[in-house]
């Protein structure tokens, strides 16, 4: 079980993401208004704040958001989840479907850092069934629900 620390969008695509009070999480699409949102397999970007708190400590100065990232959740390691891992938040649902991403342009935390988290833990997720998402709702780990 996790917290969503925060829930972000961006309007336009290679821009850093933004937090916002809450988001409707659409069914085969993502977050609503997120220019990343559609009927692929990463409608939904995932990132642990534990990651992002060890970057920092590293000396990264870095928002939520900036990893492209659309949750922020706090108390779950995505990274080490499997595809097919269920995550519920509320009434929604969603399922990983990609661990890491390939970066084919370093991107500006990794020009100033030598280095970025999300390509190795960050996770993406399809969402099977809506529902509202905001900072402080519980996510739960169905690891064996397919």
């Amino acid at each position: 079980m996790g917290t969503i620390t925060a829930v972000c969008i961006s309007e336009k695509k290679g821009t850093a993401k933004r937090p916002v009070d809450s988001a409707r999480l659409l069914v085969q699409q993502g977050l609503e208004h997120d220019a990343h949102a559609g009927n692929g397999h990463r409608q939904v970007s995932l990132l642990s704040l534990e990651r992002i708190e060890e970057f920092r400590a590293r000396g990264a100065i870095v928002r939520y958001g900036d990893f492209g990232e659309n949750l922020v959740v706090a108390g779950i390691d995505f990274a080490n989840l499997p595809v097919g891992t269920r995550l519920a938040i509320g009434d929604a649902l969603l399922e990983i479907s990609q661990i890491g991403k390939e970066c084919h342009t370093p991107c500006a935390i990794y020009r100033a850092m030598g280095e970025c988290i999300m390509p190795t833990q960050g996770v993406f997720a399809a969402v099977l069934r809506g529902g509202s998402v905001r900072a402080g709702d519980i996510m739960d780990v169905h690891s064996d629900s397919k």
